[in-house]
């Protein structure tokens, strides 16, 4: 059956209401499992050995006194986990990050890992594992990183992107650009002209559950996983590549996930534990400490941007240009490229160019959190443009809208713009109560917008009809937001059920066909299209079946609000059969009845918000204070409204603790010192206000309930909406993230000395 996935402007009678999510009841009880709550009979621990070094060559390893201590069953090095990526070089990255090699790249790399019958054992182990280092000059800061003076992280490493091939090797991986026009024609035409560099720190997601997993090797070849992941199948490929086994033969099983953020899109731990288990012979259990979690797991990268941008009197401008410089840990990445997608992506612009350097440095190998790179691009280029609104003398959103891209504009990063929500967002934050609200003394209030891309990919689902009517729905999607609560209406809506008939499930890897990575917002818009698809084809079965028990021909069979209808007059004495009779009679008439769905989910449609934030500084410690914010969204649909305000506060939430405190620290030996809650400070309850959420709704052209992805954007504009409300509030511009008391305190005492 062909799948039409256009917007079709229907009307809803399950989507949009805010039904109980599926899986609370177990989550406050106790009784959902997440990735340390499995267990295997005979299980062993698992504990990997890191380096205390940023940047060391490793001489030798001497795992024998280990090996001999009574209740190891397995010390494993990157011995056991022999290079089979076939040239592959993004693999040979995660093959080295999982277990060092010829080197120690940062301060947390693993370089061996043991099981033993108990975790005292396993730790007395890796006290007993000697290993001999060369000490090597390491960097650790993104600018010091490009210099030409900087230690050498991989002498591999030429820079792509460039018109002719270097000669040397640098820590600069690539060079990316985007844009159009003439941005040096385009200043010319300028009056105004406002030019910055900014910075940003390296954060942690943050997320509450440390990795974990379970894994058994069999002695025939098959194995298994449970695993905390955004995504199980590409767990499998990754894993099975790494570890030289058949993909087909390794079994992983995706757990109740204790936030990701996208944290959880890499392996980390996960070869190393199945490398154990094969050569012990048995499970193997492996849970990450919290200082683990932040020394060797994906943060975001660390940057240094430069913004410039040109406007002339009347408010239009008329060039933009940034260069963004994005830390990707020891090994390539892809990040600074979409921090030069997304940087200009709010704006209608004639001539803009943005220019991304991929910087190695002695630090973790970076990974996604929620719209990666879009947040610091955002905060740099939101705060110049709201900088230039001063210097115009105009109010911040009517210079935003006057400038906003809309349905036709040939974006900053190259496609044309459908319908969007960039100027809707903004007109609805003009008259919100919000910006009409009086403030304080110290007090101030900011506004800003952000853009984030979104994507579909691989999806398949399965919907199974049982004899009493029920439904379930196999998804390979993980659910991170609440997508089975979203996936359940949409099956309900388009079979015309009840929700609470509706049960979605996340299928294992061998229960259910390939499905991509839950990441990029692509949970519920591509799921939602696959499950939509799904129905409608177990919906063609219910009509056969239907015309079977009425013996009529299934062309004069309709199916509305989950009943079979026989259409015509001649057939005015047929009752009509709802999916219950259909499904009590499926083993009269053909067996089960089942719809599945497999297809590339394109078309997900850009994202756009504007948020507003009011904010208190205290003048004489530079601590500051978020005392109230509002985000406002286009979500296309909002399948589960509740869903997608919590997306809204969440992003919002994060972005507060990005802005105002959270940030890696490494000192001068290239060692993480606040590898912990305690010295890593994300916000608690009394940090937040209550965040105000507005939702608007412009369809996505390419769905048909109009369903764009929602929890990434969220995330794009607090920073930027924040510094700009601190420099409406202290009179200072701030322009390295976070906005800490003692650097608003510096900045303050700055601005007064200046005016002395």
């Amino acid at each position: 059956m062909n799948f039409d996935p256009r917007f079709s402007g229907r009307k809803f009678a399950s989507v949009g209401t805010r039904p109980i999510r599926p899986d609370g009841i177990d989550k406050v009880t106790g009784r959902a499992r997440y990735g340390a709550d499995f267990n295997m009979a005979g299980q062993l621990v698992g504990r990997i050995l890191r380096s205390p070094h940023a940047h060391a060559k490793i001489l030798k390893i001497d795992t024998s006194k280990a090996e001999k201590l009574a209740g190891v069953k397995a010390v494993i090095t990157a011995a056991d986990l022999p290079d089979l990526t076939d040239g592959d070089a993004a693999m040979y990255d995660v093959l080295d990050n999982c277990m060092a090699r010829s080197k120690a790249l940062y301060d947390g790399h693993a370089v061996a890992a043991v099981a033993a019958v108990d975790a005292r054992t396993a730790r007395q182990a890796l006290k007993l594992i000697q290993v001999d280092y060369e000490l090597l000059p390491h960097v650790t800061d993104v600018d010091e990183a490009m210099k030409h003076t900087a230690p050498l992280i991989n002498d591999s490493i030429f820079t792509e992107g460039l018109e002719e091939k270097p000669k040397k090797p640098s820590n600069v991986t690539k060079r990316s650009q985007f844009g159009h026009g003439d941005v040096h024609q385009g200043f010319g035409h300028a009056d105004f002209i406002v030019e910055r560099s900014f910075k940003t720190e390296q954060t942690h997601q943050g997320y509450i559950e440390p990795h974990a997993c379970v894994a058994n090797v069999s002695s025939d070849g098959t194995a298994d996983l449970w695993v905390c992941t955004q995504g199980h199948f590409v767990y499998r490929q990754h894993c099975a590549q790494l570890l030289g086994l058949e993909a087909s033969k390794l079994r992983v099983t995706s757990s109740e996930i204790g936030g990701g953020f996208g944290g959880k899109t890499h392996v980390w731990a996960e070869p190393v534990a199945l490398a154990l288990s094969r050569k012990a012979g048995r499970p193997v259990k492996l849970v990450m400490t919290r200082d683990e979690v932040f020394r060797a797991s994906g943060p975001t990268s660390a940057t240094s941007i430069d913004v410039k941008i040109g406007a002339r009197k009347d408010g239009t401008i008329t060039a933009a240009e940034a260069t963004l410089r994005y830390s990707s840990g020891p090994y390539a990445g892809t990040w600074a490229e979409i921090g030069a997608m997304t940087a200009f992506a709010c704006y209608k612009l004639d001539n803009v160019k943005t220019v991304g350097f991929e910087v190695l440095v002695n630090r973790p190998k970076t990974a996604a959190y929620r719209a990666p790179s879009a947040p610091m691009a955002a905060f740099a280029v939101e705060s110049a443009v709201d900088e230039l609104a001063k210097e115009l003398g105009m109010d911040p959103v009517e210079f935003r809208i006057k400038n906003a891209a809309q349905e036709g504009t040939r974006s900053s990063y190259g496609p044309v713009y459908g319908p969007i929500g960039i100027g809707p967002t903004l007109e609805a934050a003009k008259t919100h109560p919000h910006m009409k609200a009086p403030l304080a003394k110290n007090q101030g209030r900011g506004m800003a917008c952000g853009f984030w891309f979104n994507f579909g990919g691989q999806t398949c689902t399965d919907l199974n009809i049982g004899m009493d009517g029920s439904v379930s729905l196999a998804v390979g999607t993980v659910d991170v937001g609440g997508s089975r609560a979203s996936l359940s209406l949409v099956a309900a809506e388009e079979l015309g059920i009840a929700y609470e008939q509706v049960k979605a499930v996340v299928a294992d890897t061998s229960s259910l066909g390939y499905n991509d990575m839950t990441d990029g917002s692509r949970g519920t818009f591509s799921s939602s299209m696959a499950t939509i698809s799904a129905a409608r084809n177990a919906i063609k079965i219910l009509r056969d079946r239907a015309a079977q028990m009425w013996d009529i021909p299934v062309d004069d069979v309709v199916w509305e609000n989950g009943h079979a209808i026989a259409k015509g007059e001649k057939y005015g004495n047929l009752a009509a059969l709802s999916l219950k009779e259909i499904a009590a009679a499926s083993g009269k008439t053909g067996g089960p009845i089942a719809g599945h769905s497999e297809l590339v989910a394109d078309g997900a449609g850009v994202s756009f918000a504007t948020h507003i934030c009011d904010i208190e500084v205290d003048p004489e410690t530079g601590a500051a204070r978020v005392i109230r914010y509002t985000v406002i969204q286009d979500a296309g649909k909002a399948v589960h409204p509740t869903y997608v305000e919590g997306q809204y506060q969440g992003g919002a939430a994060q972005g507060i603790g990005w802005a105002l405190n959270e940030e890696y620290i490494y000192g001068k030996d290239g060692r993480l010192q606040n590898a912990g809650f305690l010295d890593y400070r994300i916000p608690v309850c009394s940090d937040l206000p209550m965040i105000d959420t507005q939702i608007l709704e412009i369809p996505n052209p390419n769905h048909p309930y109009g369903v764009r992805g929602v929890g990434e954007t969220s995330i794009v504009p607090p920073l930027a909406a924040i510094a700009n409300a601190m420099s409406n509030a202290a009179g200072v511009r701030m322009t390295h993230i976070p906005m800490s008391p003692p650097r608003v305190l510096a900045a303050i005492e700055a601005e007064r000395e200046g005016r002395a």
